[in-house]
């Protein structure tokens, strides 16, 4: 038997370091020995969640009290295609693992996040997005097939032709429905390994949207939003970033850029040498006041800068998160939440600019904004939208706490008002009526219908699913 005191323990965390969870936790090597944890602690009453390289913000990937099941170890590529594109791999594959596998012979992956770390697994179960979820949509778009273990102990191929709708419901699930042990992708067939890079600065809300609204020949399009300014005025002012795909005759060196050597992150940020990253931000964001001149600097630079474009490699404009290692510890012990409503397209500006001044008039500034332009699908708990989101860090204090969460559920609400909705990977403050509005009853009562199928003695849980009552009638 699988007894709690013979299994090791370990406090995980979100990785935005606000929620943590003590619990015990396996590591299994392949899908057998997988299937017989999950058995295993079906009889001995263990709730079981899955967790990858854990790099959802809040509390998607805790289980206090339960069992982690620590999907790392299955990172094999189980089949590569380098003329077609198409790769499966298991569920603990890294987003960099993948990229690296792939590159030389021409193949990115066709969305990625801000960080190389996901796991695929993780990838699927949140749906990501990127900075190109305009043009390309989220990662389930691409994904072509999954193998599924359910919690009785079912092996299932899905795919949009194969258990259709439990591969709806998987991709953006967020590991409620199962556990994702193959993936199966196309990938995006590039010419070179360096993007055409444009950066400009914009000083309002309104010039942001009206670029955005002229964005669509753009590969990838992403905006910097300061949040605090000196002066209201100046909150809503942007750093503006584009890229599109070198073209073999416009990147001479294309051929020598796919190699993987080609593709190292930048040694220094703004100057700063990467390893001292963590130290000067933990300065700055020490006090409201150093962040903006941080802010001030960084628009400055933009604002001056030639906006001519510039090469750049595929890792150094996607992964900004991993050229800053240690990221995450310079906000302090209390650690950040990520607020990031959706917002559709007629109210995303008023709603961002409102969100902004509560922010401000409440002394509970974001020292990070970004946003990034979305288009629909039918995930069955897709956070995708015609519209916008505005991504900001909030530090989280022992004094501010209480006085954030309740701003976050009321800016909420205010999402909700205009027909918003939210990102599971990135929340950590919504109620359960909150959750209900932002995907609506017929939604989540077809999640429901499918967890009962597959687990119907409800094995799975994670803190994210007992905070939105998942479970839960209404």
């Amino acid at each position: 038997m699988l007894l709690r005191h013979e299994l090791p323990r370990r406090v995980y965390d979100g990785f935005g370091r606000a929620a943590v969870g003590l619990s015990v936790f396996v590591r299994p090597h392949g899908v057998d020995e997988l299937q017989l944890s999950l058995e295993r602690a079906a009889n001995e009453g263990l709730k079981v969640a899955f967790r990858g390289n854990g790099r959802s913000y809040g509390d998607a990937a805790l289980n206090t009290g339960q069992l982690i099941v620590d999907m790392t170890a299955m990172d094999k590529v189980l089949s590569w295609d380098g003329e077609t594109g198409v790769i499966e791999a298991e569920p603990g594959l890294t987003i960099n693992q993948l990229w690296q596998h792939t590159l030389a012979d021409g193949w990115w992956p066709p969305v990625v996040p801000g960080t190389s770390w996901p796991t695929l697994g993780g990838c699927v179960a949140m749906n990501i997005h990127g900075k190109n979820h305009y043009k390309l949509g989220g990662f389930g778009d691409h994904v072509l097939e999954l193998d599924l273990l359910t919690p009785t102990g079912q092996r299932l191929l899905l795919s949009r032709e194969s258990n259709a709708e439990l591969f709806r419901g998987v991709l953006g699930g967020f590991g409620m429905l199962g556990c994702v042990t193959r993936v199966k992708m196309q990938l995006k067939r590039v010419h070179g390994g360096r993007l055409l890079v444009r950066q400009w600065a914009l000083p309002t809300l309104s010039h942001q949207f009206d670029a955005w609204e002229h964005c669509q020949g753009e590969d990838y399009f992403v905006s910097w939003t300061d949040c605090l300014g000196f002066g209201s005025s100046q909150a809503g002012r942007s750093q503006m970033h584009s890229a599109r795909y070198a073209q073999p005759d416009q990147d001479q060196e294309g051929a020598v850029t796919l190699h993987r050597d080609a593709q190292r992150l930048p040694g220094s940020l703004m100057g700063v040498p990467a390893p001292l990253v963590p130290l000067v931000l933990k300065v700055f964001y020490s006090h409201d006041l150093m962040v903006r001149f941080m802010n001030q600097a960084k628009y400055a630079a933009s604002f001056y800068s030639s906006t001519a474009p510039f090469f750049q490699s595929h890792a150094g404009f996607h992964f900004l998160l991993d050229q800053m290692p240690g990221f995450r510890e310079a906000y302090g012990a209390g650690g950040f939440i990520q607020f990031q409503p959706f917002v559709p397209r007629e109210h995303a500006q008023q709603v961002f600019a409102e969100i902004i001044r509560v922010g401000l008039r409440r002394d509970l500034p974001s020292y990070l904004g970004v946003i990034k332009r979305y288009r629909p699908d039918d995930f069955l708990l897709s956070h995708a939208l015609d519209g916008y989101s505005l991504a900001l860090d909030f530090k989280v204090t022992a004094s501010n706490r209480s006085a954030l969460w309740q701003t976050c559920q009321e800016l909420a609400d205010l999402v909700l008002d205009a027909g918003g909705k939210f990102y599971p990977a990135k929340d950590l403050i919504l109620r359960p009526d909150q959750f209900r509005r932002a995907f609506g009853q017929e939604r989540i009562t077809a999640f429901r219908e499918l967890r009962k199928q597959v687990d119907p003695d409800r094995v799975l849980r994670t803190d994210l699913s007992v905070r939105l009552g998942i479970d839960e009638p209404g």
